[in-house]
């Protein structure tokens, strides 16, 4: 069997443009096919500019030529979420409040980054309004479907980079994280998704959500999220919170993980409510990794679910994201981000404040615990991918999207490097993920865990089928 170019991770992309096999203009016209054939399914995309791809592509097929390749991405195909900065591209958020007619002149530090190291930029990738919850439909661009199923919701916020990724059209996509938004769509849509330790990426401008809010990889596999992080880590003085030079992660992946203590949360201490398919699946995930030498305890973190604080730090951050709006255009706004909004708005400084200790404690609990055990596993998500339209899966009784989320935002209240690894199919045929939580600053160690499990066997699950 002929294997596509659609196919191929970055790594073999560039392998292919060294060895003469392919160019760049070939990786990316075939990637500018997917876009255009799989878009009326699944709704994946905002805007695609051929041409200027095109050119790009041609431009690094030259470099490649003279033997002179730019940077550790040339010719790669890249997909960017549309709340993600890039010259000379209406960045529209989703929302029918922002004006495409002004002027488009800045590259945010990760897009930056990724030019200056030679990737193509093929698209823009859909987001809930201002990436405000765990699922992809906006007032402006619809409702985003799942590559395994239309029927189903490919997960947000960044779910138009996790379909993109999964459906070949393109092999890397910046995603941005304030709740689950990489690691939710990577599980539903079965590829990786990296949330790195916060101030690794720098952000430009800063989020309304504060420091919730990480920009990571999301891509088919773990060695390709570590070239991709090792290019967006590089230093912007537009961030002032960044974290300044990092180890380059992708050298580091093959040091496996036997000895490495590694504790198993089923169900954050019966938090949770998980689903069978997903528990069996990362069951095995766990099972796998003691086969490569770890040591794996089943053992939950001493934490609690953390919702009330999450939700007042996310309210009204997107109370302060609108702010500036008046009557009319908030009339515009998703009825649901609207009235977290308004919530958000009567929120006092006083319960702010108690939402930032929750926050530190959680944060000093998790990182207490990490003093015994080098990681945690848990599911990503509790379940796998529900209908496409909707905030939260029908009949479950919960009222955002932060109901069926319990494994993801806590994280990003603790700044902690998270990790999906896909690990298996439900009985519908719909990926299951695996979740890698690593102490603040050990990205590597995230990312070299997942690899040891690509490289096993025991991460990764069929695409998508005929979509794909």
């Amino acid at each position: 069997m002929t294997t596509r170019l659609t196919d191929l991770t970055a790594r073999q992309l560039l392998a292919g443009y060294a060895q003469g096999d392919f160019s760049p203009v070939d990786a990316t016209r075939a990637a500018l096919e997917r876009v255009e054939s799989v878009q009326p399914l699944v709704n994946a995309f905002v805007r695609t500019d051929a041409d200027a791809a095109l050119a790009a592509a041609e431009a690094s097929a030259e470099r490649w030529r003279r033997g002179e390749p730019q940077g550790l991405l040339d010719g790669v195909p890249v997909t960017v979420k549309d709340l993600v900065l890039q010259r000379g591209v209406p960045t529209l958020r989703g929302s029918l409040t922002v004006r495409a007619d002004r002027a488009w002149d800045e590259d945010a530090p990760s897009v930056a980054r990724l030019r200056e190291h030679g990737a193509v930029f093929l698209a823009r990738t859909t987001t809930p309004e201002f990436g405000w919850k765990g699922v992809t439909d906006s007032p402006r661009h619809g409702v985003t479907r799942n590559p395994y199923n239309p029927s189903r919701t490919a997960g947000g916020s960044s779910g138009g980079g996790a379909a993109a990724v999964a459906l070949g059209a393109g092999p890397l996509s910046v995603g941005t994280d304030g709740g689950g938004s990489v690691r939710i769509p990577a599980s539903f849509c079965g590829i990786f998704g990296l949330k790195p330790t916060y101030g690794r990426v720098p952000v430009y401008p800063t989020s309304p959500f504060g420091s919730l809010s990480h920009i990571g990889p999301m891509t088919r596999d773990a060695a390709d999220a570590a070239l991709m992080l090792d290019v967006m880590s590089g230093e912007d003085w537009r961030d002032w919170s960044h974290l300044g030079p990092a180890r380059e992660v992708r050298h580091g992946l093959g040091e496996g993980v036997k000895g490495l203590r590694i504790a198993y949360s089923p169900t954050l201490g019966g938090q949770v409510a998980v689903r069978p398919a997903v528990a069996s699946a990362v069951r095995r995930t766990v099972t796998a990794l003691a086969d490569l030498g770890a040591y794996v305890e089943e053992t939950d973190p001493d934490i609690t679910d953390p919702v009330e604080a999450f939700h007042t730090l996310w309210f009204t951050g997107a109370a302060r994201l609108v702010q500036h709006l008046g009557p009319r255009q908030r009339e515009q706004l998703d009825p649901g981000l609207r009235e977290i909004c308004d919530i958000g708005a009567r929120r006092s400084a006083l319960e702010y404040l108690a939402a930032v200790d929750v926050r530190a404690d959680l944060g000093r609990r998790m990182a207490r615990f990490h003093t015994a055990y080098d990681l945690l596993v848990t599911p990503t998500l509790p379940l796998t991918a529900f209908e496409a339209g909707v905030e939260v899966p029908p009949g479950s009784g919960h009222r955002r999207w932060t109901g069926w989320t319990p494994f993801t935002y806590p994280f990003n209240m603790t700044q902690q490097p998270a990790a999906t690894v896909p690990c298996g199919l439900d009985a519908e045929g719909l990926p299951i993920g695996t979740q890698l939580v690593g102490p603040r600053y050990a990205d590597g160690l995230v990312l070299r865990v997942a690899h040891a499990l690509y490289e096993s066997g025991a991460a990764g699950v069929p695409g998508p089928g005929a979509l794909g």
